[in-house]
């Protein structure tokens, strides 16, 4: 491939250098925010983030982690090293790897000479339906996969149109790149599948041995998305009644979901953190028109190629391609919450957005900057306005429960965070909310009855830990509280019975092996006592107050040890 003029050249750096000031722009508001929902068990509460050996367990042990992500842990575990628990870092690294992504967008485009690709690429750099993407440090997994997965597509569109010898090596980088995108999200495993779509765009035919090209990568894909599958269902608990729906129930929700994200992409507002989840019912006729709007415009637009050319169509393929794993047909865990999430669509966003400008460039130039630089502009300052709300945790559940205020799930999360500013009166409001949104939640009476408690009724406290084990025989926190309850009010038999009951749910829930621990020591039960106490101290080094009590006790069996020997000696 010939190398494009010096001119060019600088112009593209130009344009480049143009998207990466706009992303740090539109998203500076985001920059100084906090760490937030989830950002614990990614980063700031991480064992394996923060300690030295972490990534050894981070690559070669599944279930480590949430997910088997592992070089978006390990871009976590470098930055740790960088700059500890400071979230800024965290957020400009974020925010510049999808300032690199926009950029890659325009590059891909030019490369497949769609009009206005450099306009399509300001548009992905600060489309707002991406904040959730890049003000999250969470979804550090969404910047990170795409940045390999469109290096990998730009890599292999360069080795199948470059007619010198380095085609080889373009296409080995292409794979390499391609496992780098699974390894940071699985969700880039429609990559195969793209390629092969834009191969039949531009040559109008797939030939045996495009697809033995693709073949290895089919296989990874393949093999990551069914790992991922596996770890969402038996390590993430991706299972039980809220993903009990039939292949009818999935296509219903998946019909809907299309046209949830094609909207929001053409009018993004309001967003939301999350959205409610709507109710599903494979029974009712008019569940039936989204589904079946979506395969009536692939016919139409498949029907018009002719008139209209292949562009229209294949954009239409690309989202609903990309889209795939996130539509319902595979259990996430974020499907107990909603069916849908701004992040799932940040890849597939890339087709409208492209057809979108590509209409935009056929227009007669001045109407066509000026609707681009309105555009740009509009969604720039949409974009600074949706980062606002990830400044804090708090201002995010608020705006969370304004913009979906029939979701349980902020109600119950807010209710959480205020518990720990230790207002209990305001958190108990939410808890209350989040029953009547969802009364078949345990957790929900359980965090109700633990401030309650903290107010001074212990008797209701009692009550709605009840509801909640009624509710969920195994409910791990339910059983704790209740022992906390019953310890208090000097029931000390049916407290130790419900640390027990906590613990057979949950061997590893520390808060119930330690308080165990050292309400046996308390009743003089040292021997007893010890074997909690030092599993306890195992799982938390961190609790001092239990390792007080360890050393106390351990001492005292010890001595008593000593007695007996001693007593027993000639």
């Amino acid at each position: 491939m010939e190398t494009p003029p010096l001119a060019f050249q600088i112009s593209t750096r130009k344009l480049s250098a143009a998207l990466l000031g706009m992303v740090l722009i539109a998203y500076f508001p985001a920059l100084r925010g906090e760490f937030i929902w989830d950002d614990d068990d990614h980063v700031s509460n991480n064992r394996l983030v923060q300690s030295a050996d972490g990534p050894a367990d981070i690559w070669f042990r599944v279930g480590a982690t949430n997910q088997y992500y592992p070089l978006t842990y390990t871009s976590f575990w470098i930055e740790y090293r960088l700059w500890g628990l400071h979230p800024t870092g965290y957020h400009l690294t974020n925010a510049g790897l999808h300032g690199i992504n926009a950029i890659l967008v325009g590059q891909a485009l030019r490369h497949l000479c769609v009009p206005g690709a450099w306009v399509a690429a300001a548009l992905f750099a600060v489309h707002p339906v991406h904040v959730e993407s890049v003000a999250w440090i969470s979804e550090r997994k969404n910047v990170l996969s795409g940045f390999f997965y469109l290096s990998a597509l730009l890599a292999y569109l360069n080795s199948i149109s470059d007619g010198s010898k380095r085609r080889g090596r373009l296409y080995a980088l292409s794979i390499l790149l391609y496992v780098c995108a699974l390894l940071s999200k699985t969700v880039t495993c429609t990559l195969p599948a793209v390629l092969l779509l834009i191969v039949w765009w531009k040559r109008g035919r797939i030939d045996v041995w495009d697809v033995a090209r693709i073949v290895p990568m089919i296989l990874l894909g393949l093999g990551f998305g069914a790992l991922t599958v596996w770890v969402e269902r038996h390590h993430v608990g991706a299972l039980g009644p809220e993903w009990g729906l039939s292949m009818a129930e999935r296509a219903l929700i998946a019909g809907r979901a299309v046209w949830f994200y094609l909207w929001k992409l053409v009018w993004p507002h309001p967003l939301a953190f999350f959205y409610p989840r709507w109710p599903v019912d494979a029974g009712q006729f008019f569940q039936y028109l989204p589904p079946i709007a979506v395969l009536a415009v692939l016919a139409g637009l498949w029907r018009l190629r002719a008139r209209w050319g292949k562009g229209p169509w294949v954009a239409a393929a690309y989202f609903l391609i990309t889209l795939f794993p996130a539509l319902g047909f595979f259990n996430v865990y974020p499907m107990r919450f909603s069916f849908v999430a701004d992040h799932f669509q940040y890849l597939a966003a890339i087709g409208p957005i492209a057809m979108g400008a590509a209409g935009l460039g056929r227009m007669a130039a001045p109407p066509a900057r000026l609707c681009s630089g309105l555009l740009i502009v509009l969604f720039g300052l949409l974009t600074w306005n949706q980062s606002m709300i990830y400044r804090s945790e708090e201002r995010l559940w608020r705006d969370t429960i304004a913009q979906s205020p029939e979701s349980w799930m902020p109600h119950e999360n807010l209710g959480l965070l205020l518990v720990k500013q230790e207002r209990f009166e305001e958190a108990a409001r939410l808890f209350e909310t989040a029953i009547r949104l969802k009364p078949d939640r345990a957790h929900a009476y359980s965090n109700l009855a633990g401030c309650l408690d903290r107010l001074g009724r212990p008797e209701e406290a009692q009550r709605l830990c009840e509801e909640a084990i009624r509710i969920d025989p195994g409910h791990v926190e339910s059983h704790y509280n209740l022992g906390l309850i019953l310890e208090r009010r000097g029931r000390i038999e049916e407290a130790i019975a419900e640390y027990l009951a906590s613990l057979k749910g949950n061997p590893h829930y520390v808060f119930a092996r330690a308080n165990l621990g050292m309400l046996l020591a308390g009743q003089g039960r040292p021997a007893e006592a010890l074997a909690h106490l030092r599993e306890a101290v195992r799982m938390a080094p961190e609790r001092t107050e239990v390792r007080a009590v360890l050393d106390r006790v351990a001492a005292e069996v010890e001595q008593r040890r000593a007695e007996t020997d001693g007593s027993g000696s000639p």
